[in-house]
């Protein structure tokens, strides 16, 4: 068998519902049952377009949480955020996926005066030395209709790691009346060790929690946008 990859769980999912199959009204007594077996077939691929899709900034964040003294969960995100996925249906082996984060696009909530700098100076994202954290598509691995977890190439303050991401499809189409460009969409989360990418500073010592926790969850929510409707010109973000 092909090796998998993030276009083929991508490319299975998103077509809109009205290209997939119809099925029988269920009776009232197995009404539910049917429903739900339903709703777990995957979409058909037939009629995504192969080509280019980018990340629609409009619709992607890049949130990360810490925990903060073991007492809440200290939460970021990064806000400019690019990347494209080569695509083709037919042959969804060759996909790629590269997504780039502009590490001085860091935002904090009501950050202390000087906060902001120092995270974005050298004990901590060292963004004007390591200006891009980048992800790079690996392998992928189904582990559900609409669910894959994907490996990548993480390359965060110089340091480039696997790290592997919980991808969930939550819908797309092939065009639309007001978005004439395909349109796929998918949340994901992950975790990985700041200290795996020479980021220690302020690791709680053994046994306690006095610090910021070397743990960090990742989530993210994107949009991709791909090739127009045949006959349509490309559209903006809406």
């Amino acid at each position: 068998m092909k090796p998998i990859t993030l276009a083929a769980i991508l490319a299975v999912s998103a077509a809109s519902a009205c290209d997939r199959p119809a099925k029988a009204p269920a009776s009232n007594a197995s009404g539910e049952t049917a429903a739900a077996e339903l709703a777990a077939q995957p979409a058909p691929a037939a009629g995504l377009p192969a080509g280019a899709y980018k990340i629609d900034p409009t619709h992607t964040t890049v949130h990360f949480r810490v925990h903060h003294l073991g007492f809440s969960q200290y939460t970021g995100q990064f806000e400019r955020v690019t990347g494209d996925l080569q695509l083709d249906p037919a042959n969804p082996s060759a996909a790629q996926l590269n997504v780039a984060i502009d590490a001085a696009s860091l935002a904090l909530p009501a950050p202390p005066p000087g906060f902001l700098a120092e995270m974005k100076g050298p004990q901590w994202l060292d963004a004007a030395k390591f200006a891009q954290i980048t992800y790079r598509s690996t392998a992928i691995a189904p582990t559900g209709p609409n669910t894959a977890d994907i490996t990548g190439d993480l390359t965060l303050h110089g340091v480039t790691r696997p790290v592997v991401l919980k991808a969930k499809f939550n819908g797309g189409y092939v065009g639309h009346p007001m978005d004439p460009n395909a349109r796929i969409g998918f949340s994901a989360t992950g975790v990985l060790k700041r200290s795996d990418f020479g980021i220690s500073y302020g690791v709680p010592a053994p046994g306690t929690t006095m610090g910021v926790g070397d743990e960090v969850q990742v989530i993210v929510e994107t949009e991709f946008t791909g090739p127009p409707l045949p006959g349509a010109a490309p559209a903006s973000a809406q």
